[in-house]
């Protein structure tokens, strides 16, 4: 889906929330910040990563922890995105959000960061299509399970594009979440085609209650917590 579709399925929700792109200058990205920090997640946690945050989405999940981008941001050109970014002398780059392929300039941001020699992260809401994106780029799709309520906002044929490089990542609420998932994994065939992370919303549910249903299913499941949010406390941002 784009995001052209997505307006005309629910044309006056998504055109509030994406209002922060009217009027963007074309070749330019709103940006709601650019750090260098510790990857919290995924198969890179614990590595030395600069995190591209673009600002804006069009979900709303209830868990959410980073409103805060969904408005607010600086325009920059690609040329200064990709520069800020390279002075921080880290290999490791990922694109987050908001959503960041709501903006179409960051699929050339992307590609540029890897002509640069940067291993590229994308995680991505797996809303919007990501058939376009480069395939040097390492693709983090965040499935939406029914406790977000945002599960019928999942483009399932996304799933014809992952790559073996790439992760699905599920963030489940609770054992319904999580067995949905379960069921989401195996009529996909996941656990075969890529890595597939598993993570407990974060005062929801126990990473111990996790690690046991995971167990419970047989399947090839990384369990995953946030650990910036360990780190340095829930409500930090920047890190």
């Amino acid at each position: 889906m784009s995001l052209a579709d997505a307006q005309n399925a629910v044309p006056s929700l998504i055109s509030r929330r994406v209002r922060a792109l009217d009027g963007k200058p074309s070749g330019s990205l709103l940006v709601h910040e650019i750090y260098r920090s510790l990857q919290g997640e995924g198969t890179f946690a614990g590595l030395p990563c600069v995190f591209i945050r673009l600002s804006v989405c069009h979900l709303r999940c209830n868990y959410c922890d980073t409103a805060h981008a969904f408005h607010r941001g600086s325009l920059m050109t690609l040329d200064e995105v990709v520069a800020t970014a390279s002075s921080e002398r880290c290999h490791l780059i990922e694109v987050t959000g908001g959503e960041p392929l709501l903006q179409p300039e960051v699929l050339p941001l992307m590609t540029a960061l890897c002509d640069a020699g940067m291993t590229v992260l994308l995680e991505t809401s797996g809303a919007l299509d990501i058939e376009p994106v480069d395939d040097r780029v390492r693709i983090i799709l965040d499935l939406k399970p029914p406790g977000s309520g945002e599960d019928s906002s999942n483009l399932w044929s996304n799933l014809e594009h992952i790559k073996s490089t790439d992760e699905v990542k599920f963030v489940v609420s609770g054992r319904d979440d999580f067995l949905w998932t379960v069921n989401a994994i195996e009529q996909h065939d996941l656990t075969r085609r890529c890595e597939v992370l598993v993570s407990p919303v974060h005062g929801r549910v126990e990473p111990a209650d996790l690690a046991s249903w995971i167990l419970e299913s047989r399947l090839r499941l990384r369990l995953q917590v946030q650990l910036h949010k360990i780190i340095w406390g829930p409500r930090t941002r920047g890190v």
